[in-house]
């Protein structure tokens, strides 16, 4: 039986956005996307942002900067995650997340169709 997987969706959320708003909307849509095909298999979706944002919202500006609070959140949360799906795009944040799950030995996905269905 395979249990449901916490899998976290890697790809561009800043890259390539030049620090545009809607650029940046856009690209969070993107990694949305793959959230829904995620739970039809069986598995959580993650988005690595829908933790970071939050926090970062409620942290001093004083305290951090905005790359090293989504780079550490990323970490913190690939503790508890089962595999990463890394969807296209050049991003820095995304290549750490797959180098993070690799050195703790998590599968990497580049297709969702690379993902086995959970078993009920």
């Amino acid at each position: 039986m395979n249990k449901p997987l916490l899998i976290l969706i890697a790809g561009p959320y800043r890259s390539g956005t030049d620090g545009d708003p809607a650029a940046i909307a856009r690209n969070l849509a993107r990694l949305e996307e793959a959230a829904a095909p995620l739970h039809r298999l069986g598995h959580i979706p993650m988005i690595g942002e829908w933790v970071a944002l939050p926090v970062l919202r409620g942290l001093d500006p004083a305290e951090t900067v905005e790359g090293d609070v989504m780079y550490d959140v990323a970490a913190r949360l690939l503790q508890h995650c089962d595999g990463v799906l890394r969807l296209p795009g050049a991003s820095a944040g995304a290549d750490n997340d797959v180098a993070i799950a690799r050195d703790r030995g998590l599968p990497v996905y580049f297709s969702i169709d690379e993902i086995p269905a959970a078993s009920a």
